[in-house]
């Protein structure tokens, strides 16, 4: 779609932070793009790479992609970055392309601040400019790599 910013990005029309964690024939998983701006380390977009709106417009082999992935990714999350909890939205009001959001909540996270938009308004939440990101998307892709035969 030539207005989808999900799409561009795919198509590599659109430069945003990190590096690419993860793709295959389904889906990409990169770190979240604010613009520029400091992003909450480990704020990870999955993508479905067929333009479709929602969880429910996905095929059956898209559905196991993304499943597994996220869970994956998940793990990851717990196991390089030290995750204590990790939770997904996808909401698709921005954005008409299935994109899920996995965002961690780390140790000693006040309760205040628990909830994934809740962790972008704690004062000492781990943000990160690009190349720090690009740091935690490297630990991530790594990590998947290792646990691609489990």
């Amino acid at each position: 779609m030539e207005d989808c910013f999900i799409c561009k990005k795919q198509n590599g029309l659109i430069q945003t932070a990190g590096e690419t964690i993860y793709e295959d024939a389904y889906v990409y998983v990169g770190h979240i793009d604010h613009n520029g701006e400091d992003s909450y380390l480990g704020h990870i977009m999955i993508d479905l790479k067929r333009h479709a709106p929602g969880l429910a417009d996905m095929t059956m082999e898209e559905a196991k992609a993304f499943g597994m992935i996220m869970a994956r990714v998940s793990k990851a999350l717990k196991d390089s970055e030290k995750a204590e909890h990790i939770y997904s939205l996808v909401s698709g009001n921005a954005v008409n392309h299935l994109h899920m959001h996995i965002v961690p909540r780390y140790p000693n996270t006040p309760k205040e601040f628990w909830g994934p938009g809740a962790l972008y308004d704690w004062p000492e939440a781990p943000m990160g400019n690009n190349e720090q990101i690009v740091k935690v998307s490297r630990r991530l892709k790594e990590a998947l790599e290792k646990t691609s035969h489990e």
